[in-house]
C-alpha cells in the first residue's frame, strides 16, 4: 500500500508539461531509434545523455528512460516489414512477424501484436517494479558467475530443438555462432582468438553489420530474384488503423503468452547481465510449450506476442537492479547509471528514501512513456505498412542502403560493410539449403556472456566443478539441463521400440 502511494506522488511529478514533454519526445525518439538497425538504446542514449546537462535530474532520467524503453518497440518494425532486427531482441520477432505480414498478408496485424504485446509485457513488468523492485533486485544478487552459467548453457541447448524443424541443424549452426563468436580479443586474459593474422579481427566479428547481413542482406539477395516480379500483396485496403485492428479471436491468443512472457521477461531482466535478447529468447522459447493454434516460425501471433512482451519486460525489470542495488544489467543501463551519478545521485538501498521523488517519478514516468508510446505506434502503422506496397525494384535499394547505412555506422569504417556483404551471402545460401540462420544470431549474442560467466565461475572454484552443484539454484538449472539433453535420447528410444506410437494410438 505504501508503495502505491509513493507510486501516486511520482505521478504527480512526472504530471507536468515539461516532464511529459521530455517523456514524448524520449518516446517518439525512442521508436525512431529501435526502428533503424546499427543504431539501438545503447547508442541512443549514449548520443542524448550530453543534450540532458542542463536539465533537471528528474527530467533528465525520464526522457532517457522513455527513449531506452519505447526502443523495444521500434525494434520490432524493421523486423516484421523488412526481416531487420532493429536491435538484439528482435531477432526472435522475425521469424513470425516477417511470415505473418507477408506471407499470411497480414502486415498492420502484426505490427499491431507487436506493440499491444509490448504494451502488456511492460505495464506487468512496471507493476512487479512498483510492488516488488527491491525484492526482486535481491534475487538478481543471488545469480552469481555459476547461477548464470547454468542458466546460460540451458539457453543454449535449447536453441537447436526450439528455433527450426530440424534440431540436428539448429545445433550445427547454434555452434557454428559459438566459434564466430569466439574471434577476436579474449575478455579475461587479451590474448588475441582466431583473428587469421588479420588486425579488424581483433576486435571480433561486430553484432550489427552480422545479423544485418544474415537477415537483411539475405532478403535484399533473394528479392534480387525476384525483382521482375509484381508485388504480390495488395495491401492498400489496410493502410488505416481499422484495417489494422485484431480481432477478438487474434486478442485472445496472444494475451495468454503475453502474460506470462511478462512475468519471465521482468525475472528475467532483473538478472546481471541477462537483458531483453535473453528474455525475448526464454520467451518464445517457453511459448513452445504450449499450445499454438498455428505452428511458429510460420507467422503466428503466439510468436509475436511471447518476444515482444518479454523484451518489454525485461527492459521494465532492468530498472529493478539500477535503482535499488546500483547495478547495471546491460550496457544501456551503465550509461543510466553514469548520468545518475553525474547528477549528484547515488543509487542503492538509500535512494528510495533520499531521493523517494526521483526515484518514484521515474517509475511513474515508465507507466506513461508505455502508454504515450502505444498511442504513437498506432499512430504510424498505417505509415508503416506502405512499406510492403513498394515495387521490389524499388525495395532492393532501399533495403539494401539501410543494410549499407546500419552497418558502416557501427564500425565506422568498410570493415563492417564487408562483415554484411560476407554474412549476407552465407545467410543466403544456409537458407536455400533449408538452414535456419536464427540459432545462430542467438547463440552469437549469448556465447560471450556465457564464456565470461563460466570462466569466471571456474576462477572462483579454482577449477572445479562443484560449484555448479553446491548452489542450489544452479543445481536446479543443470538438473534442467540434463533432463533437455536427455529428452530427445528417450523419446528417440520409445519411438524406436514402439511405445510412443501405441500411447499416442491409444
Amino acid at each position: 500500500m505504501d508503495n502505491l502511494l509513493m507510486l501516486m506522488q511520482g505521478f504527480t511529478v512526472v504530471l507536468t508539461v515539461q516532464n511529459i514533454l521530455a517523456c514524448l519526445f524520449g518516446a517518439f525518439l525512442g521508436i525512431i531509434v529501435g526502428a533503424m538497425p546499427g543504431i539501438g538504446s545503447l547508442a541512443g542514449v549514449a548520443l542524448l545523455l550530453p543534450l540532458t546537462y542542463k536539465f533537471n535530474p528528474t527530467t533528465a532520467i525520464i526522457m532517457l528512460g522513455a527513449l531506452y524503453y519505447s526502443n523495444m518497440y521500434g525494434g520490432s518494425y524493421s523486423a516484421i516489414l523488412l526481416n531487420i532486427p532493429g536491435d538484439s531482441p528482435a531477432i526472435m520477432t522475425t521469424l513470425d512477424g516477417y511470415p505473418m505480414a507477408t506471407k499470411r498478408k497480414r502486415p498492420g496485424q502484426a505490427l499491431l501484436t507487436a506493440n499491444m504485446s509490448s504494451f502488456i509485457g511492460g505495464t506487468i513488468g512496471m507493476l512487479i517494479l512498483t510492488f516488488m523492485g527491491p525484492a526482486l533486485a535481491d534475487i538478481g544478487l543471488k545469480f552469481g558467475p555459476a547461477e548464470m552459467t547454468a542458466l546460460l548453457l540451458v539457453a543454449m541447448t535449447s536453441i537447436g530443438w526450439l528455433v527450426g524443424d530440424n534440431p540436428v541443424k539448429g545445433l550445427l549452426l547454434t555452434c557454428l555462432g559459438i566459434l564466430i563468436a569466439a574471434m577476436g580479443m579474449d575478455t579475461l586474459s587479451g590474448v588475441p582468438r582466431y583473428d587469421f593474422g588479420n588486425i579488424y579481427l581483433l576486435g571480433g566479428v561486430p553484432f550489427t553489420p552480422f545479423v544485418i547481413g544474415m537477415v537483411g542482406f539475405a532478403q535484399v539477395i533473394r528479392l534480387m530474384g525476384d525483382r521482375n516480379k509484381k508485388t504480390e500483396s495488395k495491401i492498400e485496403q489496410n493502410l488505416t488503423i481499422k484495417g489494422s485492428l485484431l480481432t477478438l479471436h487474434d486478442f485472445r491468443r496472444l494475451l495468454p503468452p503475453a502474460i506470462r512472457s511478462g512475468f519471465l521477461g521482468t525475472f528475467v531482466g532483473v538478472l546481471p547481465g541477462a537483458g531483453a535478447t535473453t528474455g525475448a529468447f526464454l520467451g518464445y522459447a517457453t511459448q513452445k510449450a504450449f499450445k499454438n493454434e498455428e505452428m511458429l516460425g510460420t507467422g503466428a501471433i503466439e510468436g509475436i506476442a511471447s518476444c515482444e512482451a518479454a523484451n518489454n519486460a525485461a527492459a521494465a525489470g532492468a530498472f529493478a537492479p539500477l535503482l535499488a542495488l546500483g547495478i547495471p544489467g546491460s550496457g544501456t543501463g551503465a550509461v543510466l547509471l553514469g548520468g545518475l551519478m553525474m547528477w549528484g545521485l547515488n543509487p542503492g538501498p538509500l535512494l528510495f528514501t533520499t531521493n523517494p521523488e526521483f526515484a518514484w517519478g521515474l517509475i511513474a514516468s515508465l507507466f506513461i512513456a508505455n502508454i504515450l508510446t502505444l498511442i504513437i505506434a498506432l499512430g504510424i502503422i498505417p505509415f508503416l505498412i506502405r512499406i510492403l506496397s513498394v515495387p521490389i525494384k524499388l525495395l532492393i535499394p532501399i533495403v539494401s542502403i539501410i543494410c549499407l547505412v546500419g552497418s558502416y555506422s557501427t564500425t565506422y569504417s568498410m570493415y563492417g560493410v564487408f562483415v554484411m556483404l560476407i554474412s549476407g551471402v552465407f545467410g543466403y545460401i544456409f537458407e536455400k539449403s533449408g538452414y535456419s540462420t536464427a540459432p545462430m544470431l542467438l547463440a552469437f549474442v549469448l556465447a560471450p556472456l556465457l564464456e565470461s560467466n563460466m570462466r569466471k565461475a571456474f576462477i572462483i572454484s579454482q577449477g572445479s566443478m562443484d560449484i555448479f552443484f553446491d548452489k542450489p539454484i544452479a543445481l536446479a538449472f543443470i538438473i534442467v539441463l540434463f533432463l533437455l539433453i536427455l529428452f530427445p535420447i528417450v523419446r528417440f528410444l520409445l519411438t524406436k521400440f514402439g511405445v510412443l506410437k501405441k500411447k499416442i494410438a491409444k
